[in-house]
C-alpha cells in the first residue's frame, strides 16, 4: 500500500487528516481480515509546486516566505522537519498506525534522477528552458485513470507554459541555478509527481496493490505517476487498485483556507474536543461520500464516544479477558469491511454489540476486536479524574438547575463563566462533563 502524504509546508487540516485516517482504515481492515501488509506514505518536503499545472512557487518556498526565511535548500529541509513532526504528533492522537516505511522526498534524489533517466531513454522526454517534461503524446493511454481523456485534460488547464508541447506533459525537472541538487540536466528539483513513483517503486516495486488518496489527486497527480512509471518500468499496471476519499465540507462547500480550512487538530482540542472525537466522526461516512463537518456535529461524536468509552470500562471491570468475541457478530463486521470498507455499516454492527443480550464477556472481546478496524483505542481508555475547585463545583450545580429549566440564555452564560476559569463543559444528554482546557 501507498499513500500519498502531505506537503509539509504547513500544518494539516482537518480535512487532510481525514484522507490519512482513509489509509489507516483500508490498512486496518486487511490487517484485520489476515492479511500482511507492507505500507509506504511518502513526506513531500521539496518539490511540490503551488499549482498542479508546473507554474508558481515551489510550496517550501511559499513557506519560507510566510516566515521570512532566506530561500535555500536548507532552510526548506528545516522548516519542512518542523511541520513534519507536527504531522506525527496529529497521526499518534488520531490513533493512525505509523506506516512501515516513512521517506521524505529530499532522501530520495537519486531515484527521481535514475527515474527520469529510464523515461530519457525511452523517449518520453524533452526539455524547455526551465526544465525536462513527459510527453503525455507519447503515451497512448494517458488520463486512464477515472476515463478522462488528454484532451479532457489539456481542456482543463491553463497553458502558461509555451514551450510545452501539449498541455497536460508535466514536469519531471524544473531548474533552479541557485537551489536544489544537481543533476545531469542542470541543477534544480524534482517535479512533485516523480517523487512519489520514485518512492513508491523503490518500497514496493513495480507493481503494488492499493493506492490511496484524495479524490483531488486522482486526474492529475495519480494519472501523472501511472504514466512515468509504467513507460519508466514497462510494467502495467502500475497499481492494481485506487483508493480515493472525496472531499471534507465545511459551511456547505469544499474545505479550504477561505472558508475555514486552517482548523487543525490543535484547534479541535483548544475547543475541548477529543483527538479520538473527531476519528468517530469520520467512521460515520463512507470514504467515497462527502463527508460535513461542524461544531455541532463533532460535539454529538464527542458525546456518543464518551459514552462508548464508558461502557467498555464498565465492561472491562466485569469481565475478564478469557471470553471470546461472539461469531454471528464478527460475521456480520466482517461482512461490511469486506463490502468497500463500508464502515458506517460496521459501526452499526458495533452498536448493534453494545445493545445486545450477549453474555457481557463475550460482548466486551466483541467490541475490542472490532476496535482493531475503528481504532478507537478503547482498550486503552482510562477516565481521567479532574480536580474540581469547589467554586467551579457550585456553578456546575447551578447550571443543571437553569438547564432543567431550559433557560438556555443563563446556562450559556454560566459554561461561559466556567471557560473564562479554565475549565471546559461537554454535555452529554443531561450529563454535564468537565475537561481542563
Amino acid at each position: 500500500m501507498y499513500h500519498c502524504g502531505p506537503t509539509v509546508y504547513d500544518y494539516v487540516h482537518i480535512g487532510n487528516l481525514r484522507s490519512f485516517l482513509l489509509a489507516d482504515v483500508v490498512r486496518r481492515s486487511f490487517e484485520f481480515l489476515d492479511y500482511e501488509v507492507q505500507q509506504v506514505m511518502n513526506i513531500t518536503d521539496v518539490g511540490h509546486l503551488v499549482s498542479d499545472g508546473d507554474d508558481g512557487d515551489d510550496k517550501m518556498t511559499k513557506a519560507l516566505k510566510r516566515i521570512g526565511k532566506e530561500i535555500s535548500t536548507e532552510n526548506m529541509i528545516a522548516v519542512a522537519e518542523t511541520y513534519t513532526q507536527a504531522f506525527v504528533t496529529d497521526l499518534n492522537e488520531l490513533n493512525i498506525l505509523l506506516p512501515h516505511h516513512f521517506p521524505r522526498a529530499s532522501d530520495h534524489i537519486p531515484e527521481d534522477i535514475t527515474l527520469i533517466k529510464h523515461l530519457e531513454e525511452k523517449g518520453y522526454t524533452y526539455a524547455t528552458s526551465d526544465g525536462i517534461y513527459f510527453d503525455t503524446s507519447e503515451m497512448k493511454h494517458y488520463g486512464a485513470l477515472g476515463g478522462t481523456t488528454l484532451d479532457e485534460e489539456s481542456d482543463s488547464r491553463i497553458l502558461v507554459n509555451n514551450e510545452k508541447k501539449h498541455s497536460a506533459d508535466f514536469a519531471l525537472w524544473k531548474f533552479d541555478n541557485t537551489n536544489g541538487w544537481k543533476s545531469p540536466w542542470g541543477q534544480g528539483f524534482p517535479g512533485w509527481h516523480i517523487e512519489c513513483s520514485a518512492m513508491a517503486t523503490k518500497y514496493l516495486g513495480s507493481q503494488f496493490d492499493i493506492h490511496t488518496g484524495g479524490i483531488d489527486l486522482k486526474s492529475i497527480h495519480h494519472n501523472n505517476e501511472i504514466a512515468q512509471s509504467e513507460c519508466a518500468t514497462g510494467c502495467s499496471p502500475f497499481v492494481n487498485y485506487w483508493v480515493h476519499g472525496e472531499m471534507l465540507n465545511f459551511k456547505g462547500g469544499k474545505l479550504s483556507k477561505s472558508t475555514g480550512g486552517t482548523i487543525g487538530l490543535h484547534m479541535l482540542k483548544e475547543k475541548g474536543f477529543d483527538a479520538l472525537s473527531y476519528r468517530y466522526l469520520t467512521l460515520q461516512t463512507h470514504y467515497r461520500s462527502p463527508m460535513n463537518f461542524s461544531w455541532d456535529t463533532l460535539e454529538s461524536a464527542q458525546v456518543a464516544l464518551n459514552r462508548i468509552q464508558k461502557y467498555i470500562l464498565e465492561l472491562k471491570k466485569k469481565n475478564d479477558s478469557r471470553a471470546t468475541p461472539d461469531l454471528g457478530y464478527v460475521k456480520q463486521f466482517t461482512q461490511k469491511i469486506e463490502d468497500d470498507i463500508n464502515l458506517p455499516q460496521a459501526l452499526a454492527v458495533f452498536h448493534e454489540v453494545i445493545k445486545s443480550d450477549i453474555a457481557s464477556g463475550s460482548k466486551l472481546a466483541t467490541l475490542l476486536h472490532f476496535d482493531a478496524v475503528l481504532g478507537l483505542d478503547l482498550d486503552s481508555y482510562k477516565e481521567e479524574s479532574i480536580i474540581i475547585p469547589q467554586e467551579i463545583q457550585l456553578l456546575l450545580t447551578q447550571r443543571k438547575k437553569v438547564r432543567e429549566r431550559k433557560d438556555w440564555s443563563e446556562s450559556d452564560r454560566i459554561r461561559d463563566e466556567i471557560n473564562n476559569q479554565g475549565f471546559e463543559i461537554l454535555d452529554e444528554g443531561e450529563e454535564q462533563r468537565i475537561v481542563r482546557k
